[in-house]
């Protein structure tokens, strides 16, 4: 009877601890799962381009390149984009990943991508030859890409533009260029700011 009422004591002795351990242990996850909340909101919420506000004067971009599989390689500036058909649209809005409403303008000016790539002319061997992709490159690195036909066979197409102009003023520290893609549900990823390039490349 001795034994049973040890053994009994054993057991319930290596129970408490065991109840210790799981409370001591759930205390510490509960302690670190809001700073690993916070560190993921947090890089939700960046900004795309990783630079601060302070940085962008050195990544002011003045002219924007298309090149890569074209017939007719470009330079454009905010002059000759002027000279193209000029579209305006009302009420933009850049919205992060995270559903943050980062920027909102009234008016702003643009041309759309779509009619910029006609004018530099995709090399395609024919009609069915269809298999490109577009990067968006800025002068930081940052990156947005789409494909020939999201652009060119798809309601999207009418809906990307180079802008130059918001609420009646250039751009400024944005660079002189930026592409936008009105239809994206976030319109955040692919808001390229310093806008350097447009390079066309065939999928190998």
């Amino acid at each position: 009877m001795e034994k049973i009422t040890k053994l009994a004591a054993l057991i319930v002795a290596i129970l408490v601890m065991l109840q210790c351990k799981k409370a001591e242990l759930t205390s510490h996850l509960q302690k670190d799962t809001p700073a690993v909340s916070q560190n993921i909101k947090a890089s939700e919420d960046q900004h795309q381009h990783a630079h601060t506000d302070q940085d962008d004067s050195k990544y002011i971009s003045k002219e924007l390149k298309i090149i890569g599989d074209v017939v007719n390689p470009l330079t454009i500036t905010v002059d000759s984009l002027k000279k193209m058909n000029v579209r305006e649209f009302k009420d933009f809005k850049i919205v992060c990943q995270s559903g943050l409403t980062k920027e909102s303008t009234h008016s702003t000016k643009g041309v759309l991508l779509k009619d910029i790539l006609e004018k530099a002319k995709i090399i395609q061997k024919d009609h069915t030859d269809r298999n490109f992709y577009i990067v968006a490159k800025a002068t930081d690195g940052y990156k947005a890409t789409f494909s020939w036909g999201e652009i060119f066979n798809n309601p999207n197409g009418e809906q990307i533009y180079v802008v130059f102009e918001q609420n009646g003023e250039p751009l400024k520290n944005k660079g002189e260029m930026v592409l936008v893609s009105l239809n994206d549900t976030k319109t955040g990823p692919r808001h390229v700011k310093w806008l350097k390039s447009i390079e066309v490349t065939r999928v190998q």
